[in-house]
């Protein structure tokens, strides 16, 4: 079973229609010792064959559309935060604390990107200022694993770095083992949900699909970003006081409109409570259970608007010791042995992406369009969850190298386009997801993070349950 096959599988998906995608083949496209080409391109290709599968059943086609993967559009799009340039302007993606670390006994990466984050490592440390040369020496004189549990105690992010035998006899990965790629769970009795039909002219399959995008980072964005390219209309709501990387916003945040609500402000909270009541989708990428106290767990959110669908996104998994920690792509990897895997004797490595968090993101969506493909044809209220952590044991023991050569890769130009916004004037990655008579580009540039109002927009074709 190929690697598609394999992500189909897990989504639920008829084993005949992988047939459907064809695969443009080219070399140089992320390069590694690891198969993250092929992981790549078995997620765009799955998220697109699950776009067309949808599209084709409201247009009323008997047939899925075919589906091309080009690798030279996977590869731009999964480095689509380095192509990005506003007004000319690269981004900064990783913050000088963010980085790898000589230990006493080894490395550990740590990730200060954020404001907090930076402080809790710096007090952890018993350090003072934001100075390398300073956590440098803090740092040097203890264990790995010291320096994990007390930057963690302290609510900040650092991961000894494992070896993926190390990483294979920990409780997380045990736990991770016993669970699928992609987890799916009926939470209600909902009666099957009528999509209203779309044109079949132009295929928009998320067309008057209403989704609440409580993500942050890369992995949730990247798949809300594609559903927003699909045609679904995509509101992200953060909390007013967490602090955002306005680049990563200008990334990820195409197709898209962004507000902030503070769930404990009465009048914020039933601003959402309307969001939800019109919701057909619901993504969350916060720690498993740190939205429950607001009620926004699966069971409680599909409590309050039956039929929805919800996916769960997290680092290391809903399950296990672990479950609870903050993580991000880079912190996953090297818990995970790929660090170790893509380095050399003297220092760690590190994927040619962010691939993790990439790939995880298009699975997600892929797995919310599947659901509503699914629900049009069984009903009930549906939970999908998917973690870095279990994408990246994909990775390392689920995936084969793809033999032969491909078409030269050239530069990056063919998938790369440029659009004026309000937030200046973008360069950014094409969307990969494509499939015929599917959209090219999205619909709407990103616009101010958390300046739109908090309401639904006018769309047509909204579903009924």
């Amino acid at each position: 079973m190929t690697e598609t096959e394999q992500a189909w599988a897990a989504l639920g998906g008829d084993p005949v229609l992988p047939r459907r995608i064809s695969t443009v083949v080219r070399d140089g496209v992320l390069d590694s010792r690891l198969p993250v080409r092929e992981l790549a391109r078995a997620c765009v290709g799955v998220c697109a064959l699950a776009a067309a599968e949808l599209g084709a059943r409201r247009a009323g086609r008997t047939e899925v559309p075919r589906v091309r993967v080009d690798d030279g559009a996977v590869g731009t799009a999964f480095v689509s935060e380095r192509h990005l340039l506003v007004d000319g302007r690269s981004p900064v993606t990783f913050a000088p604390l963010s980085r790898f670390w000589r230990t006493a006994d080894g490395w550990v990466r740590t990730h200060a990107n954020y404001p907090h984050h930076r402080e809790r490592l710096l007090s952890a440390l018993g350090v003072r200022a934001a100075d390398v040369a300073a956590v440098e020496s803090a740092l040097v004189e203890r264990s790995s694993w010291e320096v994990e549990e007390a930057v963690y105690a302290a609510g900040g992010l650092a991961v000894a770095l494992r070896t993926a035998e190390q990483w294979a006899a920990h409780e997380q990965a045990r736990a991770l083992a016993a669970r699928p790629l992609v987890e799916h769970e009926r939470l209600d009795t909902a009666p099957a949900r009528v999509l209203a039909p779309i044109d079949d002219g132009p295929l928009s399959p998320a067309a008057g699909i209403r989704v609440l995008d409580l993500t942050r980072v890369i992995a949730g964005p990247v798949a809300t970003r594609t559903l927003a390219l699909l045609g679904a209309d995509v509101l992200r709501v953060d909390p007013p006081g967490m602090p955002e990387i306005l680049d990563q916003h200008a990334d990820t945040g195409f197709g898209k409109r962004s507000t902030a609500l503070d769930l404990a402000r009465t009048a914020d909270r039933r601003a959402f409570e309307e969001l939800l009541s019109a919701a057909d989708v619901v993504l969350t990428g916060y720690r498993p259970g740190a939205l429950d106290r607001f009620g926004l767990s699966a069971d409680a959110l599909v409590a309050r608007r039956s039929g929805l669908v919800v996916a769960e996104l997290s680092a290391w998994g809903a399950y296990g010791p672990w479950a609870g920690r903050r993580g991000f792509d880079s912190l996953v990897q090297v818990a995970t042995g790929i660090a170790a895997i893509e380095g050399a004797k003297e220092r760690p490595g590190a994927l040619p992406a962010q691939a993790l968090d990439h790939g995880t993101g298009y699975l997600l969506a892929a797995a919310v369009l599947r659901a509503l493909t699914e629900q049009s044809e069984q009903g009930y209220g549906r939970v999908v969850r998917l973690s870095l952590a279990r994408t990246a044991a994909w990775l390392t023991g689920g995936i084969e190298r793809a033999p032969g050569e491909g078409e030269a890769l050239g530069g990056p130009e063919a998938w790369l386009a440029e659009r004026d916004s309000r937030l200046g004037r973008l360069r950014y990655a094409l969307p990969p997801v494509s499939f015929e008579g599917g959209p090219g580009d999205w619909a709407r540039p990103p616009g101010v993070w958390a300046a739109d109002e908090a309401r639904w927009g006018r769309v047509t074709g909204s579903p009924e349950t």
